[in-house]
């Protein structure tokens, strides 16, 4: 039953659309190896996701409550999300110019770790998984190591499936509409 609830919460925590989305529909749409790319990055979602989890459940989220060290954790993650924008603003401008390489395009294991850097300073992740994960975990995952493993399970299942399927669903062909 745990792994049932960490895999709605991984799958519920994982919809909320925000930069790390949306990062990964724009790697994945560019082409190439839009699968391999979109794995990658799924699984590096995964990967942070789950270590914010875990710091959630041992309780460290609250420590964000503290105002200076949220304003410091703030401006930081801030500050990389911006690099994050204007680098893709500059490779946007490069893709319509014809200026990048076919290495540049879709390389997966650059992909997981954009996508590692991304996922680990978004404000969004950091608040989902410290403080409301723990809000909506069921109490014996945080009185029981080995409930806490069944239950981050099935949450790094869950987001996996979620972002495997985003990732996925930006290959489908597309329908013109009728004219």
């Amino acid at each position: 039953m745990l792994v049932l609830s960490g895999y709605g919460l991984g799958v519920l925590l994982a919809a909320q659309v925000g930069p790390v989305t949306l990062l990964i529909v724009r790697s994945v749409l560019r082409g190439g190896r839009a699968v391999a790319v979109g794995l990658a990055m799924a699984a590096a979602v995964v990967l942070i996701d789950l270590g914010y989890a875990v710091v959630g459940l041992a309780g460290v989220g609250n420590l964000l409550n503290g105002e200076s060290l949220r304003l410091w954790f703030g401006l930081a993650s801030a500050s990389i999300l911006i690099g994050i924008g204007m680098r893709t603003l500059w490779e946007g401008w490069r893709a319509r110019a014809s200026l990048e390489s076919d290495d540049e395009v879709v390389v997966p294991s650059r992909a997981f770790l954009t996508a590692i850097a991304a996922t680990a300073l978004n404000p969004l992740t950091i608040a989902l998984w410290t403080v409301s994960f723990p809000a909506a975990a069921p109490d014996e995952a945080t009185s029981s190591s080995s409930a806490a493993g069944l239950l981050l399970l099935g949450v790094g299942l869950g987001t996996l499936t979620w972002y495997g399927a985003l990732s996925n669903r930006q290959r489908l062909p597309r329908r013109e509409p009728a004219e």
